[in-house]
């Protein structure tokens, strides 16, 4: 029998992005659309991020997140639903003050960082399990998470019936994740997902992916991705180590050097990967449900 493999699809991302793109999803309607491309290439989940209709940049407007979710609902399309809380944790500290952010600055409390989950009820949300320095293009700054604010989120996901997605970028994000199962925060089987590549986080590279896993608590549903050129490498390293794969214009931008890549190609190219391994099958939208213990949100 095959081994199911979740596939997601991140389908824009909030950073900033090379404008050159011709087919960047940026609109509500562009986002719903790519969704969907992504679901009829054979995603099993679409994790969804919104952007300023005017000038592209990353945003947390809950009528966006709400104009996204309605389209694809609307369509009737299969797939699971996974809407980014990564936003409002952006501080810029002030250099000759450091305990002042500046203008551009966007910190936020639990209620605005959740207000969409709860409004608009997918079937998992992402939990960012980080605080660290980070780089955007010319911009550092620091994604700020603490402890308390995750562990309130956690409680505010659980109490919606959504799987809080523990996206990790190091180590001690991973034994931060464990503590939050431990405390009971997360029910049924943990889903934990490694970001590698980002500047000053956990690096590509197969031997990160397997001294990452060893830390995670048993049972806990994983995944990893790299980004730009490692976007391919790393999932087929995932693959084999028995990972969830993830792909998508969020993390990759090009098919190749200098070609353009849609999030429908980025997933074509990935599930034929799977499959001509042998051994590996994509799960299907109701698959990932039985697999990660999906329960109706609000019930």
């Amino acid at each position: 029998m095959s081994k199911k493999t979740i596939l997601t699809c991140a389908v824009t991302g909030g950073a900033p992005y090379n404008k050159k793109h011709p087919s960047m999803p940026v609109t509500p309607k562009q986002i719903a659309d790519a969704c969907i491309e992504a679901a009829s290439a054979g995603a099993s989940i679409v994790h969804i991020h919104v952007r300023d209709p005017e000038t592209g940049e990353g945003n947390r407007d809950r009528a966006h997140f709400r104009e996204v979710v309605d389209r694809v609902r609307q369509t009737g399309t299969d797939i699971v639903l996974n809407l980014t809380c990564g936003m409002g944790a952006y501080f810029l500290p002030d250099p000759e003050n450091e305990g002042f952010m500046l203008h551009g600055s966007d910190v936020v409390g639990v209620d605005e960082r959740v207000a969409h989950v709860e409004e608009l009820l997918p079937e998992i949300a992402t939990l960012d399990i980080v605080t660290n320095n980070q780089v955007e293009g010319p911009t550092e700054y620091i994604y700020f998470s603490p402890t308390h604010t995750l562990r309130a989120m956690a409680k505010r996901f659980q109490a919606a019936g959504v799987k809080p997605e523990l996206e990790v970028f190091g180590p001690g994000d991973i034994l931060f994740g464990n503590k939050l199962v431990e405390e009971g925060l997360v029910d049924g089987p943990p889903m934990m997902q490694m970001v590698l590549g980002v500047q000053w986080a956990a690096p590509h590279g197969v031997e990160t992916i397997l001294y990452q896993k060893s830390l995670m608590a048993p049972g806990t549903i994983w995944g990893a991705f790299g980004i730009g050129r490692e976007q391919m490498p790393m999932l087929a390293h995932t693959l084999l180590l028995g990972g969830n794969i993830r792909v998508g214009l969020e993390d990759n931008l090009y098919m190749s050097r200098g070609v353009w890549a849609t999030n429908g190609q980025l997933v074509e190219r990935a599930y034929t990967l799977v499959n001509a391994v042998g051994g590996y099958e994509v799960a299907t939208p109701a698959e990932t449900r039985e697999m990660l213990k999906l329960r109706t949100p609000g019930a």
